[in-house]
């Protein structure tokens, strides 16, 4: 790559990192192989919601590295899934949104599994991932 070693993160960081983007797969995984939708079990799921937490522990320890887009990357993705299951809720109030409701959880899961797919490749890649 063309980082300065100075920009190189540790060796260690890395590997939470990908540690991190395991818990999270881990939680879309159960929310696929249970009756939990993936994004509903995404935000309430212990792996992902310990993987939010070391994320933002640990990324000031990544800044100025490509590290720091992972984080910034998981970090955002478990707070818009937040937002959009939010939402889903609030449309299932009223029996008109029922069916829109699902369709948003749905949606919005799905995007959950592109996000934490296309992080860990890039990771694994070491490459950042984009703004």
């Amino acid at each position: 790559m063309s980082e300065s070693p100075a920009l190189w993160p540790q060796d260690g960081l890395i590997r939470l990192s990908h540690i991190i983007y395991g818990l999270h797969a881990l939680t879309v995984v159960s929310g696929l192989l249970t009756s939990a939708f993936i994004v509903t079990a995404f935000i309430t799921g212990w792996p992902s919601l310990i993987a939010v937490v070391l994320s933002y522990l640990k990324r000031g320890e990544a800044r100025g590295t490509f590290l720091e887009s992972h984080f910034r990357w998981q970090i955002r993705t478990f707070w818009y899934a937040l937002l959009w299951v939010t939402i889903g809720l609030l449309l299932a109030l009223t029996v008109i949104g029922i069916p829109l409701a699902f369709v948003v959880v749905a949606i919005a899961g799905l995007w959950v599994l592109y996000r934490v797919a296309r992080g860990w490749l890039n990771l694994n890649d070491r490459k950042p991932m984009p703004i």
